[in-house]
């Protein structure tokens, strides 16, 4: 049974059209109740935690959790804003049945969606999630009076999970004398990375602390870094540390402007706990991890698997293999050792780290990793479109990976949280990967009958 609703990071979409409407939302409660119920004990009460970040749209959407929830007879805490790694750790922390987080990540504001935690702070396993999709097929049954769930506050949270965050970082180390800009996309980590970095000694300057409800990612934060940049030589700051809008994506940018993605950052991380005998097993990345990121491991002797692309296939990999440092391009960063799922605070402390203890700078740290060209181009569809059963398009990948052979690489999939095929070519020459990713990104357009793409 494939997933009707969940893509690789829950169910998201445009607020107002199908999934992502009051009436759906209150009925994926209502399932996701019924469900963990299930796997309660009879003299057990279910209780869920729900996290949201900064989006307008996330009041009528936690409104409408929350009624859900309640109906299945699951008692409901909410937190308020509050990063997705905060509702991972917050849902262990207080041995919950499981974490929601209202939140569509680096997406503009007028998307949303839910992603869910289990009790032990993971995403939720795929067979989960069919057994959700399959309680939202059957009628919403009401519990009686005697057995709604509840609601209240955690007023603390915010508290906790800057307490924890600061935890990951050696006691014995601080930030003292070192000016750090921190954009925080005008998300759900607003009022949290600031004070994690100023209470670990470091002068902060802020960049998209000021959320409205419409201006998450606007501009600013991870997938937008120019203003980081712009701040970092402004005043003259040492570092950059910019986050997402839910705040598990990392990028940082040196006191040149220069910008520093997951797979540099990654490298940083490895290399250091490889140094210091704390590095267990070797590194998974995903299909989009630069061919030069895994070449830079090689030299020295870290083992490195690729899993699919997403951080949950991150972390199943890990899991499976018994390795504990993983993470994509974008910026999720996995380190098992430290949380249980992505986090860009605890990333950027982890970066951090390596630095204040090598007396060193991000450009000397990532100086072995030379990264391949890499072009990605997004097809965007109008419904599911199977890439395999389109003869130009075969043609076209067989032509570019023959021309590649093996100084390149080639990726064709859909994105699970947009309706995108995304097109991605790697390789030593830059415009011969380009020249490939929009012949390639031409023959998607031409099988699935669209004209418009976006880089």
């Amino acid at each position: 049974m494939t997933r009707k609703y969940f893509g690789t990071d829950g169910v998201r979409g445009r607020v107002g059209l199908a999934p992502i409407t009051p009436d759906f939302v209150m009925r994926l409660g209502y399932a996701a109740g019924k469900v963990l119920a299930a796997k309660q004990s009879a003299a057990e009460r279910p209780a869920v935690l729900i996290g949201k970040d900064t989006r307008i749209s996330g009041y009528m959407l936690e409104s409408a959790l929350e009624a859900g929830l309640s109906a299945a007879g699951v008692d409901v805490l909410l937190v308020g804003p509050m990063p997705t790694p905060a509702v991972a750790y917050l849902t262990r922390a207080l041995r919950l049945s499981a974490g929601i987080v209202i939140s569509a990540s680096h997406n503009p504001y007028d998307d949303n969606g839910i992603k869910f935690f289990s009790g032990n702070g993971a995403k939720l396993p795929d067979e989960t999630e069919r057994a959700i999709e399959r309680e939202l097929e059957r009628p919403l049954k009401c519990m009686t009076s005697a057995r709604l769930g509840k609601a209240r506050r955690v007023d603390d949270a915010a508290g906790r999970y800057i307490e924890f965050c600061k935890s990951t970082f050696p006691s014995h180390l601080h930030l003292r004398g070192m000016r750090v800009v921190v954009d925080c996309a005008n998300g759900a980590a607003y009022h949290i990375a600031p004070h994690v970095f100023h209470e670990l000694g470091a002068d902060v300057i802020t960049v998209g602390t000021d959320p409205d409800g419409f201006n998450i990612n606007n501009l600013v934060g991870a997938t937008s870094p120019q203003a980081l940049q712009m701040a970092v030589k402004r005043d003259q700051a040492d570092l950059g540390i910019a986050l997402d809008g839910d705040g598990d994506r990392l990028v940082m940018i040196d006191g040149s402007g220069k910008l520093y993605g997951g797979d540099q950052l990654l490298y940083v991380i490895a290399r250091h706990l490889r140094k210091h005998g704390e590095l267990k097993g070797g590194v998974v990345g995903t299909q989009m991890t630069n061919l030069g990121f895994e070449h830079a491991l090689a030299k020295l002797k870290i083992p490195f698997a690729r899993a699919r692309v997403g951080d949950r296939y991150v972390l199943e990999m890990l899991l499976k293999r018994g390795w504990q440092v993983g993470g994509e391009n974008s910026g999720h960063i996995i380190s098992l050792d430290k949380h249980t799922t992505g986090d860009g605070i605890v990333s950027a402390l982890l970066v951090l780290r390596a630095l204040v203890e090598n007396k060193t700078t991000l450009a000397k740290a990532t100086g072995p990793v030379t990264l391949y060209p890499q072009v990605l181009v997004n097809v965007e569809i109008k419904k599911r479109f199977d890439i395999t059963r389109h003869r130009g398009i075969q043609q076209a990948v067989t032509a570019a990976e023959r021309d590649l052979a093996d100084k390149g690489r080639v990726l064709l999939r859909a994105s699970g949280t947009e309706p995108v095929i995304r097109v991605m070519v790697e390789g030593k020459s830059q415009s011969g990967v380009k020249g490939w990713a929009e012949a390639i990104a031409g023959a998607v357009r031409r099988a699935a009958g669209v004209e418009r793409t976006s880089a």
